[in-house]
């Protein structure tokens, strides 16, 4: 048999391949010339040319001109057989998804040396003529509520306390393994030939920063090897998935008719020769240019795959937190503004915090230390940290013509929280 040809029934094309595949290439007869770009505009071929003439694709197509889809995709590229990839040592179950995630080293709890903490001291107040000039400032910043009431209210009783805001960060690290592949178009191959490829733990790899998000892809060494294209065979090209391997489409435009209908200015209909297929029906392929084939999209045409076991490392930083605060203020203002870092500690591993004025803070320390020592069983544990933020939080009674209302301090930005603000309107008022 010539190179290049088949006939369809078991045989694959031109190429050497390592194993038997479970499925057989199209019937047909192709051709050695050298694969197509695919065709992604008008100028490479006038648009009055005729559609008809000879196809390159010589595998099995449709009896008919298949109608103009524009809204049609490509097919999904498909994975090989998974019989034909390698089995090596430490990576047997590898296949072609990150379908888990591989378990670490354990931990050497022994390493972990014991802490020292401070004492808390110094909590942060807000004074009055700060609370006074925060209201102002709060009433400025709406549209609809008068400047009146923060002037001129008398502040008649300020209760002063701190909201506690406790974090928990853990920096873990996940591996995972799954077959990878890209054109081969010459470059080194680390193949098994060069030693045993390393377990997938004992690969060294850095975080770009500690307790930030990232992910990085390697190659495992020693894991390579070319195979020829299970995607179209080893021969650099497909049927065209638009015009199923015929070169060319029924018009969209006149339904293959070759005809459409013009509107003359007295009003008059005619049929006149259509101005997309110009008459023919038919249109040549905008995909593959007529060709009836398009580059594999899997080799890029190169026939060829380089494989490879592909490492996907990620870390990630996992983050619990929790607010210790006592009066009527809603717990997620309180993350959103600054306070005093009043204790901060990292480690390989942090153990809960017991030294903190407010119990609530370290109960709250021992339930999230808790949840994380227990939450991460397929990942690597690089490091923990904890932080707890006090933050001034005060409480006023004001009165504004004879009407009681009550507003919040809080946060080094002095941010307020007044639901019950006295002076309001919704109707594009201009209170002053």
């Amino acid at each position: 048999m010539n190179s290049g040809q088949y006939g369809g029934v078991n045989q694959p094309p031109y190429g050497v391949y390592p194993g038997a595949y479970q499925t057989a290439p199209p019937a047909g007869v192709h051709t050695e010339k050298p694969p197509i770009a695919p065709y992604v505009g008008s100028l490479a071929q006038p648009a009055a040319a005729s559609p008809e003439g000879p196809t390159l694709w010589k595998g099995e197509m449709p009896h008919d001109d298949v109608r103009d889809d524009p809204n049609r995709q490509a097919p999904a590229p498909s994975a090989p057989p998974i019989t034909l990839m390698e089995r090596l040592p430490g990576y047997e179950n590898v296949g072609f998804q990150n379908e888990g995630f591989l378990p670490p080293p354990p931990y050497d709890a022994s390493m972990q040396m014991p802490t020292i903490r401070p004492e808390v001291t110094n909590i942060p107040r807000i004074s009055e003529d700060a609370a006074a000039d925060a209201l102002i400032q709060f009433a400025s910043e709406h549209c609809c509520y008068g400047k009146k009431a923060a002037r001129d209210c008398r502040i008649l009783d300020m209760v002063h306390s701190s909201a506690f805001h406790y974090t928990l960060e853990t920096f873990t690290e996940t591996r995972a393994t799954a077959w990878a592949s890209q054109p081969f178009s010459g470059q080194p191959v680390d193949d098994p030939r060069y030693g045993p490829a390393p377990g997938a733990w004992d690969i060294p790899a850095s975080p770009p920063q500690k307790f930030a998000n990232a992910c990085v892809k390697m190659e495992v060494p020693h894991t390579a090897s070319v195979k020829p294209c299970h995607e179209c065979f080893a021969m650099g090209f497909k049927r065209c998935w638009r015009c199923m391997g015929r070169g060319k489409v029924v018009c969209d435009s006149c339904g293959g008719s070759g005809r459409g209908m013009a509107h003359s200015a007295d009003g008059h209909h005619r049929h006149e020769s259509c101005v997309c297929c110009h008459g023919y029906g038919r249109k040549r392929c905008c995909t593959c240019n007529g060709d009836g084939r398009v580059v594999c999209g899997v080799c890029a045409g190169r026939t060829q795959l380089k494989w490879f076991i592909e490492l996907t490392i990620k870390w990630d930083n996992n983050v619990l937190d929790h607010v210790v605060e006592r009066t009527a203020l809603p717990d997620e203002l309180i993350r959103g503004v600054t306070g005093k870092l009043a204790f901060e500690e990292e480690g390989a591993r942090v153990s809960p915090i017991n030294h903190f004025p407010d119990e609530t803070v370290n109960s709250a320390s021992q339930d999230l230390v808790r949840r994380h020592s227990h939450s991460f069983s397929q990942s690597r544990i690089l490091g923990q940290r904890q932080h707890v933020r006090i933050v001034p939080v005060c409480q006023c009674h004001a009165q504004f013509k004879e009407k009681p209302f009550q507003f919040f301090v809080y946060g080094f930005e002095n941010r307020v929280h007044s639901p019950e603000y006295p002076q309001k309107c919704c109707c594009g008022c201009t209170l002053l």
